[in-house]
C-alpha cells in the first residue's frame, strides 16, 4: 500500500479525529503516538485489517489472567503481555487512521475490546492472590471494574448528549490501567510469597483511581452539558 502519511501527517489525522487536540503539545503523547506510528506503518503497508488487530489485542490481554493465576515467577511474563496488549490497543486505531479505514463499527469494537481488557486486568489482580475469598478484596475488585465501566459509560453518554471530545483526561484513563496491571504483576513476580498482597494492592489502586477519575469526568460533564 502506497501513499501513507509520514509521522507529521499521522499526527494531523489523529488530531482531526480527536477534537483538534495537538499530540505535539505533550511529549508523552508525542512519544507514544510516534511509537505507535512506527509499529503501525509496516502493518498498514501490508494491508492488515484494523479490526483484526483489535481482536488480537483483546486475546493477548486475556492471557494475563492465567499467567497471574499460575503463581511463582509466571506473573513476570504477564508484564510484557500487558504492555503488548496496551500497544495493540493503539496500533489498531493507528492503522485505521493511516489507511483511512476508520469506521464507526471499528470504534465500537475497539471500545468493547478495551472494556473487556480492563476487566481482565482486574481479574488478573484477583488471580495473583489465587482468587482469595476476602470480602474486602472482592469488593475492591468489584469497585475497580465497576468504576472503569461507569466512567466510560458516562463519557459515551456525554458524547451522545453533545460533548464533542473526551471532556477531560482523568487520572484513571486506559494508560493508567495498563501501567497499573503491569506494575503489580511485576511486583508479584519478583516477590511471589507476597503475590496476594500485591494483587490486593492493585485492586485498591484501581478502585481509588476509579473514584478520582470518575469524579473528575462527571464534574466536567456537568459543567459542559448544563
Amino acid at each position: 500500500m502506497s501513499g501513507l502519511p509520514d509521522r507529521e501527517g499521522y499526527f494531523d489525522r489523529w488530531s482531526g479525529l480527536h477534537g483538534g487536540v495537538d499530540p505535539r503539545a505533550s511529549w508523552v503523547v508525542r512519544f507514544w503516538l510516534g511509537l505507535t506510528y512506527t509499529v503501525a506503518r509496516p502493518l498498514a503497508r501490508r494491508g492488515v485489517a484494523p479490526d483484526l488487530l483489535t481482536v488480537l489485542g483483546l486475546l493477548v490481554s486475556l492471557t494475563v489472567v492465567p499467567l497471574a493465576w499460575a503463581g511463582g515467577r509466571w506473573p513476570l511474563l504477564a508484564v510484557p503481555v500487558v504492555v503488548v496488549s496496551g500497544l495493540l490497543d493503539n496500533v489498531d486505531g493507528a492503522v485505521a487512521v493511516l489507511t483511512d479505514r476508520a469506521t464507526r463499527w471499528g470504534a465500537v469494537l475497539d471500545s468493547v475490546a478495551d472494556r473487556v481488557s480492563d476487566v481482565a486486568y482486574v481479574v488478573a489482580m484477583l488471580a495473583l492472590g489465587g482468587f482469595g475469598d476476602s470480602a474486602v478484596v472482592v469488593w475492591c475488585a468489584a469497585a475497580a471494574a465497576g468504576l472503569v465501566l461507569l466512567q466510560e459509560y458516562a463519557r459515551a453518554r456525554a458524547t451522545a448528549g453533545g460533548m464533542d471530545d473526551v471532556g477531560v483526561v482523568t487520572i484513571s484513563e486506559r494508560p493508567t490501567r495498563v501501567i497499573g496491571a503491569a506494575m503489580f504483576c511485576l511486583a508479584a513476580g519478583l516477590y511471589p510469597a507476597a503475590a496476594g498482597a500485591w494483587g490486593a494492592a492493585g485492586l485498591v489502586f484501581g478502585a481509588l483511581a476509579g473514584v478520582v477519575g470518575t469524579t473528575q469526568l462527571l464534574l466536567v460533564v456537568r459543567h459542559r452539558l448544563r
